[in-house]
């Protein structure tokens, strides 16, 4: 698989516009080289990044750990931040979301870098600027998602790469292999996969704008099966694994919308952890593929309002109503379908 076939595979949870101009860079068609700003605690990761961030044509305008993020002015952000946030506490929270206004407001992308741990209040913290979320990320996932984020400037921003520099590239994309495991599974459904989920799915136009599943609307509920029915159909999908590969059966979307439409039934909420856990693959593929439901109007994010560290994701009104639709025509009288 080619770098540059992986690079296009990779997008965030809500994509953003860049506007005229992202960042204050203004680079526009002037031609200005794209400047980015790297924060993060470890110093021999800001090296990688510069070294990636060179590789590319960028100018860094700032590098520095993370709390210098809260002091640096909107100038110095430029049109990329990178980001590495391992750990969360009150503090940290409150500089993310502060970034995540400011880079809404000022047009900047975001790459922002986590844990598994942290995911669920990084997640929370960023709701304006549509970062690129990365889950304990290796270095080729980085660059591949700096890639994703350059692809979207106009072109003249970014020099041209040398020879030598896109063997380099090639190379660090075919050591995703060896250090992450099958670059196949880092990308959601491999080179074979739709361009956009919204032309995976079909589903009727909503009367009204589609609302989360607790908005006290009960959707077309006569198509759907008891909880207990659709606990049990994921249970038989995650039984395979325990016999045959099972990145022969991956399928993130379907797991995430069962796993969503059984927590409707229950009225329970979905933390995007818990979601990342339901859909059987690595943690950044999940938020991609999140990302493309989101898009696709399948899933809608929904802020705790008693919690501003916590937000869920939730089905839309069309999807419950599409599952709805699909368990209708689906006997559950025949073997359950999985």
């Amino acid at each position: 698989m080619a770098a540059t076939d992986f690079a296009q595979s990779d997008f965030s949870y809500g994509k953003a516009g860049l506007g005229k101009g992202a960042g204050s860079a203004g680079h526009g068609d002037t031609g200005q080289s794209v400047s980015i700003s790297i924060y993060a605690n470890r110093g021999h990761l800001r090296a990688s990044l510069r070294e990636d961030a060179a590789a590319a044509g960028l100018t860094v305008s700032a590098a520095g750990p993370l709390r210098d993020v809260v002091d640096a002015p909107m100038r110095a952000l430029g049109d990329v931040v990178l980001l590495d946030c391992p750990q969360v506490d009150g503090q940290t929270m409150a500089a993310l979301s502060e970034l995540d206004q400011r880079a809404a407001s000022g047009g900047c992308r975001l790459i922002v870098s986590t844990t598994v741990d942290a995911l669920d209040a990084v997640f929370a913290c960023m709701d304006q600027s549509a970062p690129i979320l990365l889950v304990d990320p290796n270095r080729a996932e980085r660059v591949l998602a700096l890639g994703r984020v350059l692809s979207e400037f106009p072109q003249g921003c970014l020099r041209e790469l040398s020879e030598n520099d896109r063997l380099m590239l090639l190379r660090l994309t075919e050591q995703v292999s060896q250090i992450a495991g099958r670059i196949d599974r880092l990308a959601p459904g491999g080179p074979s996969a739709p361009a956009s989920a919204a032309s995976a799915f079909s589903f009727e136009p909503a009367g009204s704008q589609a609302r989360g599943a607790h908005s006290g609307r009960e959707p077309a509920c006569l198509g759907l099966p008891d909880a207990q029915t659709v606990r049990q159909i994921i249970r038989m999908r995650q039984l395979r694994g325990r016999f045959l590969d099972e990145e022969l059966f991956a399928d993130p979307a379907w797991d995430m919308l069962l796993d969503l439409t059984a927590a409707r039934l229950e009225r329970k909420r979905v933390s995007v952890t818990s979601l990342c856990i339901a859909s059987a693959v690595p943690p950044t593929t999940a938020l991609r593929w999140i990302g493309q439901m989101v898009e696709a109007g399948l899933f809608v994010r929904v802020c705790d309002d008693s919690d501003r560290r916590r937000a869920f994701i939730e089905l839309t009104e069309p999807a419950v109503d599409a599952m709805a639709r699909y368990f209708s025509e689906v006997s559950l009288t025949a073997p359950v379908p999985v």
